[in-house]
Formats: structure tokens, C-alpha cells, sequence
């Protein structure tokens, strides 16, 4: 076996974990009206218990309906009403292997929900939070109140069949509230020392294993550090937390960040902007420290980089978040020796950006995730049928394979002389790298399909007539749109999608039209490469920009942004912008004219004109609506999707080409 420590069992309290690699807690949002789990959401914790993740956890967990909840879309751990629905969420987790846990946790002076309902919010003192909500200190009796809700969430979750519990000590949860001096200034017994904040985690910790019993495995998730700049806790902090809670528990989870900061929620979340296992520096420096096994998470995607975690002695567990949704069979591949045919995630915050604006976790390139129930009664097609697809980009390949998978005999046909379509031109992108071995794996899975390829073929109705298939799918994208302003076809203007291809076409200094997702990654890239870039954008805000409330109504005027968009995402491009000051947006300000000497423009400030070596446009793709029209009537069926009915994201690509696939020889 290739990754011999990555699969040695591990034991924690009297619970044997059949493998190193953990399902670190994920909430599911859909949940029903009195916030319980659907079968949907069973589903969704289910599949990753079939695809041989040692642990599944059940995040967000609250244990106080009344003071817990952050937002609504939050579980209630402390309601027998949702006995049934947890208890075949576990065992749907357990019977294939995995052990089930719950992720305990309570959002403390962060319980909007009771803010809303209450008007006021319990804290640390008397006094305002920052958005004007009164904070009532904790007395000692709702203190103990709180330990007592921690150890009967607990006892509930073991009722209902799970394994281990999970307590949520991190990321400006209650928990880290208690133990941050940047949050916690009371000055009784619960605060003002590291002893005395540390007090109500331990005696938590104590309740909560009285309730449980002994051997019964409780882990502690924790930031290693806050990433607060001086208003937060450091790693030797965190060492300090960990090593107060040495013997205490069976598994220290070792995270980073704060929920409630963009910049140190980037840092939970790792962006596609930072290095893969960004955090592991983190549990391997209090590894040293503590005789507790230490679990490691963020950005992990690699089964090679996981074993060496494990062998090193860096950590004993590594735990994976947004990959268990790209990849929910990752450690069946990965001990099978499939590595690659791994899917790894893109850190494009598609799933956040759903969950936050749709309430569902949607993954831009595996198309079950939001579709787990469905899935796993799939129905086969009732005929086989020939399909022909035209187009070898995002949206063709997975129609491809989906169809493939389904039985029915495949011909791909693909312009170019390789798979993967437009997306190709951002290869050699450093922080697309992900993206390029997406693509990678889809044309490797197709090698090794059925799927008949033919490259340098272009799609027409003569063609098809001559193969005669049963079905059609156009799937042909779209071209860049050049905006009509005068100097558009100078020699110093280029499209995005050249650029990236050829990035020696841009000079030192470059102007990019266009603030949509397109031109800000172009623009961190050549700011990256040491470039002055400026981008214009006609709307008074970007998916980057901050969330103005002036701003987005005057952007809702324009459309508004819409479930899909990379709500956070461009949150992690504001923060990475911060780091790169040779970049500058402008809002609100229209393109003029191109001359030799850069570009003029009119903004809030008037007229003005930019100097600059290089313009690029990024304003918008062109849909190949009549070419895709134009094979309609040259089988019995047809379909077109992806960028050629309207231009969107890899995920609205993936998701039509899977559905489709799957519509297929249903009637």
C-alpha cells in the first residue's frame, strides 16, 4: 500500500478510526423549519462515509437554541424533536465504517439570531456590540448553565448514536471567546488570567465527559492562532491553549482564523492564493508540545502531501473540509493507488458562496454535491441511445462522462486539438494550478471511458447527419465581446483571454476593462508579475469590493449580484489585494477612448486619462447561441448548455452537462 501511514488505523479514547483522514465539520443548511436534519442532509454526511473517511462530522451542532445560533440555518442539538432525524444521520454514517461525530458549539456574544428575536445578546460585560446590539454579562448561573448545555448536547449526540463529539474551540466561537483576552475581560474567576479563561473550557470538558462516559472519544477543534494582526492571539498562544488541554482529550484539532474577520476567515478557509497545507505548520509546532494526538486541516488536496503530514510526525490525523465535497471517494482512490483520479478542489468558495446566498453547498466541479439523495437512487436510462457532443471545454467533457457512465455510446467531437476548451489559457497561472489539473482529470477519465474522442473536428449539420446519433448536446461556449469605444483595435489592446494565453503581450504598465471575476484575476496575476494595473469597471462595485451599504443598492439598481456569483471569493480577492499595492479599482467610471498613450476615462472625479502600455477587456463573453442552433434540427434530440445559452461560471457548466447527461434515454 503506497500511503502506509495514512491508512494505519488510529485509536482514540476506546473508538479504532479505520484511517488518518478525518471529515472535518461541515453544517448542512437545508435543514427543515424547526432547523432539524432532512434526508437530504443525511445524504450529504452519508457519502463520505461510502467513500472511506474514517470520521464524519456533523457540523454546527448548537446546543442552545435560545442563545446559540449565529444565522438560522443552524442544527438544533438540543431538541429531542430531532432525535430521529440525527439518529439515522449517524447511523447512515456508521454503518459503512466511519465513525459519526457531532461538532458541539454555541456562537456566545456572536448569537444573532437571539439578537433579533431578543434585542439583546448575553456577553462577557455589560455594554454595546460594535453593530449596536446590547450585551448582558454572563452571571455565574448562566455559566454553569452553559457547561451544563455542552454536557447535555453531548449525552444527546451519544443517544443518537454518534461515535465521538466534536467541541467547536475555534475560529470566535464561544469556546475561543472564553479563552481570547481580546474578547474575554471579565476579571472574576472566569477571566483576567490564562488560568481563569481557560476555566470554563475545562470545566465544560469535564462535564461533557461525565456525561458521556469513559472511552468515549471527545476532540477539540482550536485555532493555532487567530490571525488578528496584534488584536488576536499567536501561535504561542495557541501552544499554551493546547497544552492546558493536554490529557484532556483524545484529538486536538488544529485550525487558524476567526470567523467573524474576512482576512482571518481567509485563513480558515484557505484561498486559492495561498499554498496547499497552508496551516499545518500550525498542529506541527504544537505537536512538540503535547502528548494528545494532534489532527491538522486547510488545504489539503494530496494524498502524497498527507502521508508525508502523517510520517513526519507533524501531525497523526489530517482533516479535510471543502474536499470531502470535491471528492467524497478521496480515500477510496486514494488507498486503491487512484490518486489520480482524485478530483481536487479549486478553493474557488463556490460551496460558500451557495451556502451563504442559496442555503445549499453546491461543488463547482462535482455535480452530486447539493444532488446526494438523488444520486444514490439513481435510475437508469430506459434506452440507450448514441449521443454526440459537440465541444470539449468544461460543459462538454462532463456531458461526456456522464453519459458514458450511463451506458450510452459517446462521440466527442472538440475544434482544438485538445479537451479542456478556453479555460486552457490560464495554465501557467499559479494560483489556477487546481484548475488546470481539473482539467487534466477530465480528460484523463475520458481516455479512460468509452468516450469516443475526436479532436480537430469541428461540429457541423453535415456531420452530424453523416454519423446519424439519437442526440445532440452543443455545448460550444462563447467568445470574448470587445466593447465599442473608439481605439478598441489599436496594437496596445487585447483581449483577456490573449493575455493570459501570452502574458509577454502586456507592458509595465496595464489598464484591464472590466471588474467582473475575469479581469480581478487577470489583474492580481500581472500585479503579481510586478505590473501597474488599473481596473475600470462601469458598475459602482465589484464582486471584490466591500459590502458598502450606499454601494449595493446603488449596484442592485444594475441587477444586483444573484445566488452563483463568488460571493466569497471576491472576498478573498479584497483581501489578497491588500498585499498588492501596484493594483487599483475603479468604480463607477466609464471607458472613453484608447489612444497610444493609455486610456481616458470619466469618473466621480470627471475626466481623466490613464497612462498605460497595455489595455485588456474583460467585459463580457458572447454567447455561440446560432452556431449551437444551427445542429438543432440535425437529430431527433438535442440540448445545448453550458456558455453557449448564457455565459456563467465551471459550476452552472457542470451542473447542466451532468443533469442533461442524465435526462438522456429516460423516455
Amino acid at each position: 500500500m503506497k500511503y502506509k501511514h495514512l491508512f494505519e488505523p488510529i485509536q482514540l479514547g476506546k473508538q479504532l478510526f479505520r484511517n488518518r483522514i478525518f471529515a472535518s465539520p461541515q453544517d448542512f443548511p437545508g435543514l427543515t423549519s424547526d432547523r432539524f436534519l432532512t434526508k437530504d442532509g443525511t445524504a450529504f454526511y452519508e457519502l463520505k462515509a461510502q467513500g472511506g473517511y474514517a470520521s464524519v462530522c456533523v457540523g454546527d451542532f448548537m446546543v442552545d437554541s435560545r442563545a446559540g445560533h449565529s444565522h438560522p440555518f443552524q442544527l438544533r442539538g438540543d431538541d429531542v424533536r430531532g432525535k430521529v432525524s440525527l439518529t439515522l444521520t449517524a447511523n447512515a454514517i456508521t454503518r459503512h465504517g466511519a465513525v459519526a461525530s457531532a461538532e458541539l458549539n454555541h456562537a456566545g456574544i456572536n448569537a444573532n439570531v437571539m439578537a433579533e428575536r431578543e434585542g439583546f445578546i448575553y456577553g462577557f460585560t455589560d455594554g454595546v456590540r460594535p453593530d449596536g446590539v446590547p450585551v448582558r454579562a454572563m452571571d455565574e448561573a448562566w455559566i454553569e448553565r452553559l457547561i451544563g448545555l455542552f454536557a447535555s448536547g453531548a449525552a444527546f449526540a451519544r443517544q443518537c448514536g454518534f461515535n465521538m463529539v466534536t467541541i467547536h474551540g475555534g475560529h470566535g466561537w464561544l469556546f475561543s471567546q472564553f479563552m481570547s483576552p481580546r474578547d474575554n475581560k471579565r476579571t472574576d474567576r472566569w477571566g483576567g488570567t490564562f488560568e481563569n479563561r481557560m476555566r470554563f473550557p475545562l470545566s465544560a470538558i469535564e462535564a461533557i465527559r461525565k456525561a458521556v462516559g469513559p472511552g468515549f472519544p471527545v476532540e477539540i477543534r482550536l485555532s493555532g492562532a487567530e490571525y488578528l494582526g496584534d488584536d488576536g492571539y499567536d501561535l504561542d498562544y495557541g501552544t499554551a491553549i493546547a497544552k492546558a488541554l493536554d490529557g484532556k482529550v483524545d484529538l486536538i484539532h488544529v485550525s487558524a482564523g476567526h470567523h467573524e474577520i474576512d482576512a482571518a476567515s481567509m485563513v480558515t478557509h484557505p484561498s486559492m492564493f495561498m499554498p496547499d497545507g497552508v496551516n499545518v505548520h500550525l498542529a506541527a509546532e504544537i505537536k512538540k508540545h503535547v502528548k494528545t494526538p494532534v489532527a491538522t486541516v486547510g488545504a489539503l488536496t494530496d494524498p502524497v502531501m498527507m502521508e508525508e503530514i502523517i510520517a513526519s510526525g507533524q501531525a497523526d490525523v489530517v482533516a479535510l473540509g471543502r474536499q470531502t465535497l470535491a471528492d467524497p471517494n478521496l480515500p477510496l482512490k486514494a488507498r486503491a493507488g487512484r490518486e489520480d483520479e482524485i478530483n481536487r478542489c479549486l478553493r474557488c468558495y463556490n460551496c460558500f458562496s451557495y451556502s451563504t446566498m442559496g442555503g445549499v453547498f453546491y461543488c463547482a466541479t462535482n455535480p452530486v454535491i447539493g444532488n446526494e439523495l438523488e444520486s444514490m437512487f439513481d435510475i437508469p436510462p430506459r434506452k440507450k441511445k448514441t449521443v454526440l457532443v459537440a465541444g470539449g471545454g468544461i460543459g462538454g467533457m462532463q456531458a461526456a462522462l456522464t453519459a458514458s457512465e450511463r451506458g450510452h455510446k459517446v462521440i466527442l467531437c472538440e475544434k482544438s486539438g485538445r479537451l479542456g476548451g478556453v479555460l486552457r489559457c490560464e495554465a501557467h497561472i499559479p494560483f489556477k494550478k487546481h484548475l488546470e489539473e481539473y482539467l487534466d482529470l477530465q480528460a484523463r477519465l475520458i481516455s479512460r471511458s468509452t468516450v469516443e474522442v475526436r479532436l480537430n473536428t469541428e461540429v457541423t449539420p453535415e456531420s452530424v447527419a453523416a454519423l446519424k446519433p439519437d442526440v445532440v448536446i452543443a455545448a460550444l461556449g462563447s467568445r470574448p465581446v470587445a466593447p465599442r469605444i473608439p481605439g478598441i483595435d489599436g496594437d496596445n489592446v487585447f483581449g483577456a483571454e490573449d493575455v493570459y494565453d501570452r502574458p509577454e503581450l502586456v507592458g509595465k504598465r496595464a489598464v484591464i476593462l472590466g471588474g467582473g471575476l475575469v479581469g480581478l484575476e487577470l489583474g492580481v496575476y500581472l500585479a503579481e508579475t510586478g505590473r501597474e494595473v488599473t481596473v475600470v469597471e462601469l458598475l459602482p462595485r465589484t464582486c471584490a469590493s466591500p459590502d458598502d451599504k450606499e454601494t449595493s443598492e446603488r449596484f442592485s439598481a444594475f441587477g444586483g449580484m444573484v445566488v452563483g456569483d463568488p460571493l466569497v471569493h471576491g472576498i478573498a480577492i479584497r483581501e489578497y489585494l491588500k498585499k498588492l499595492p501596484n493594483m487599483t479599482i475603479r468604480t463607477s467610471t466609464k471607458a472613453l477612448e484608447i489612444n497610444d498613450n493609455g486610456i481616458a476615462v470619466e469618473g466621480p472625479d470627471g475626466v481623466q486619462t490613464i497612462g498605460a502600455d497595455t489595455i485588456i477587456y474583460a467585459v463580457g463573453q458572447r454567447p455561440l447561441r446560432e452556431e449551437a442552433q444551427a445542429l438543432a434540427a440535425a437529430a431527433p434530440e438535442f440540448h445545448a448548455l453550458g456558455d453557449c445559452v448564457t455565459p456563467r461560471n465551471i459550476f452552472s457548466a457542470t451542473q447542466a452537462a451532468w443533469s442533461t447527461a442524465r435526462d438522456i434515454g429516460r423516455v
